[in-house]
């Protein structure tokens, strides 16, 4: 699973830190490095520009 989702999920409510330490195989100390870090946030969406006319 991917790591981001399961920190996602943490951070909308839907687990429990203990919850989410043990779906990712990390102790209590590794999980709040993981949720510290950036690169483990939710993926950004992709935004079309649409031209500007004028």
């Amino acid at each position: 699973m991917d790591k981001r989702k399961v920190i996602t999920a943490y951070r909308r409510g839907m687990i429990t830190i203990q919850e989410c330490a043990q779906i990712l195989g990390v102790d209590s100390m590794q999980i709040m490095g993981l949720m510290n870090d950036p690169l483990m946030a939710e993926s950004p969406r992709v935004v079309q520009k649409l031209p500007i006319h004028g």
